[in-house]
């Protein structure tokens, strides 16, 4: 249960770096409200996961895959660009990440 927590916090992790965008800088009401449920929701599923998970794997997962999400969604919805060295970058971190998954014994 612990790896489905850390893998809902890693995309709640997407969405409050996403929606930092769109807050424009806390500006915006709504943008600005759903980033900030979606940071305490994180970091709380975050925690839960981290009793049973070592906390280097956790933590170091729930970035990658907030790494892995926003930058796929900036290039997606932000324009951001999509060139060889930004997505082999982006599958050393994806590599990085299951290479941790399989290297816990939890």
């Amino acid at each position: 249960m612990a790896w489905i927590f850390l893998i809902v916090a890693g995309l709640l992790e997407v969405v409050w770096a996403i929606g930092l965008k769109y807050s424009e800088g806390f500006t915006r009401f709504w943008p600005s409200v759903l980033t900030i449920i979606a940071m305490i929701i994180s970091m709380g599923l975050l925690g839960i996961a981290m009793k049973s998970l070592p906390a280097g794997t956790a933590y170091s997962i729930w970035v990658g895959i907030g790494a892995v999400g926003t930058v796929v969604l900036g290039i997606a919805l932000l324009g951001e660009p999509a060139n060889a060295a930004r997505l082999i970058s982006v599958g050393f971190i994806i590599a990085g990440i299951i290479g941790l998954k399989l290297a816990t014994p939890v």
